[in-house]
């Protein structure tokens, strides 16, 4: 899969599981919405990641893994409320940017290949 459609897809479900933490959260958490804020960014540079542009790429990526790094706290709270559905939303929150960052490696990698 293409880096620019991992990305894309990575972006949707961090919206949509973002902004259904959100709405199904008691306390509402502005803290909630950092993976729909980071989400509608990477859908954003899309089209600049679809086109190869470098400095979009990688500002997709530095925000994919601080998503991804950002995303082990939310799963350990989850853990820790037993919530079944919460943990569903942020497995598959890092599951997504997980593959999104394999496939922009993959991406940079076949590039370097290629330019030499």
């Amino acid at each position: 899969m293409k880096a620019s459609t991992s990305s894309l897809l990575n972006a949707i479900i961090l919206i949509s599981m973002g902004l259904w933490g959100y709405f199904e959260s008691e306390s509402k958490a502005i803290t909630a919405l950092i993976p729909v804020i980071i989400g509608i960014i990477l859908l954003l540079v899309n089209k600049g990641v679809k086109n190869e542009n470098k400095a979009l790429a990688h500002i997709a990526v530095l925000l994919t893994f601080l998503i991804l790094l950002g995303l082990i706290k939310p799963l350990l709270g989850a853990f820790e409320r037993e919530n079944t559905y919460a943990i569903i939303r942020v497995l598959l929150m890092i599951i997504s940017s997980l593959w999104a960052m394999i496939s922009f490696i993959k991406s940079f990698i076949s590039a370097r290949k290629n330019k030499t």
